[in-house]
């Protein structure tokens, strides 16, 4: 199989390492908007580097990764599903609904595969809590909490193109959200603090945010984000049930203290970022998607799956605004909802 990846920043750099070393795929094409970048990582892997994309479509491949900066999802996305190919890209398609709706548009049209990059799907102690709610260990869920803490902020420079907390961050736990419980939210409360560095005001954006979700089955969530939690990164995810309550991402690298004097002791080596604590995650989305292409198994995350999640964020985003709970009904995009 040979693979074209476009985009070798930080996380097309990691894919490339992870293609690279799968058995199935034969060969990558590598191409960048830093042409200098993407020769340097295809040098150190041995794979071939492209001057351009449209050398990717040109030179002839089985399948594309779109790891490129957000603007450039969605046209690339279309390009693709009208050459026939499969794609698998990070999140989001794009940073707002018709950008987003008019590439799935795309893929349907063609019949082609897009598998976008919610890794947390692959993660153990997701996918532990959604088989805990399904089996019915927990008995009827009644709260589930849900947070994403960054360490530290992102460059200023990035925050304008990030799409916002609620689009960039959120929208993993949002996801997660539908994923593990199996129900779709109807509607948001969301409230967001810009008090923190001036860049974040600077940007339209804030550094802190919070949202009260309820859900169709009348279960109530909190999500909340922040990008100033100096502990470390701090990824979890609470569900309790009328039977039983279980925790995602609590373990001895989880960046909190107890204050109890039988608690357990702060984390030596508290978790950094994403790409560390979501490590295995992402090589295993990877190998999903060869297995997507090679046809072994359905697409774990379709476009339509991305959607919904970007509706909660978008719903999120005018209840901040305009200071109101939202519905999610008011939302464009909620018809074919994706499989839960």
């Amino acid at each position: 199989m040979r693979i074209g990846v476009i985009g070798t920043g930080r996380i097309g750099t990691i894919h490339a390492n992870t293609l690279s070393r799968h058995r199935e795929v034969g060969s990558l094409i590598l191409t960048d908007a830093d042409g200098a970048r993407a020769q340097e990582l295809a040098h150190r892997l041995g794979e071939t580097a492209a001057p351009g994309v449209d050398e990717i479509f040109k030179w002839g491949v089985d399948a594309v990764v779109i790891t490129t900066a957000t603007s450039a999802h969605a046209e690339l996305i279309g390009r693709a599903a009208r050459s026939g190919l499969p794609v698998f890209c990070e999140k989001p398609i794009a940073l707002d609904l018709p950008g987003t709706l008019h590439a799935i548009a795309e893929v349907e049209t063609a019949g082609t595969v897009l598998q976008m990059g919610f890794q947390r799907r692959f993660d153990t102690g997701y996918t532990g809590a959604r088989e805990a709610v399904r089996s019915g260990r927990l008995g009827r869920l009644h709260t589930v909490r849900a947070l994403t803490s960054d360490q530290a902020p992102p460059p200023a420079e990035w925050l304008p193109l990030s799409g916002g907390l609620y689009r960039d961050t959120l929208i993993h736990d949002f996801d997660m959200l539908r994923w593990v419980t199996g129900h779709e939210v109807v509607d948001v409360y969301a409230a967001g603090s810009d008090a923190g560095p001036p860049m974040f005001r600077a940007a339209g954006d804030v550094d802190t945010a919070a949202a009260l979700l309820t859900l169709d089955d009348g279960t109530l969530a909190t999500a909340t984000a922040t990008r100033l939690n100096g502990a470390g990164y701090d990824v979890r995810m609470e569900l309790a049930g009328e039977l039983d309550q279980v925790v995602v991402g609590l373990d001895d690298r989880t960046p909190i203290a107890s204050t109890e004097p039988s608690g357990p002791p702060a984390a030596d080596k508290p978790w950094t970022g994403f790409l560390e604590r979501f490590g295995p995650a992402y090589e295993a989305e990877l190998a999903a998607f060869i297995e997507v292409v090679r046809g072994e198994r359905a697409n774990p995350c379709d476009g339509r799956e991305a959607l919904q999640a970007l509706r909660i964020a978008e719903a999120c985003e005018v209840s901040r605004r305009e200071h109101r709970a939202v519905r999610l009904a008011e939302i464009p995009g909620g018809t074919n909802a994706g499989a839960l």
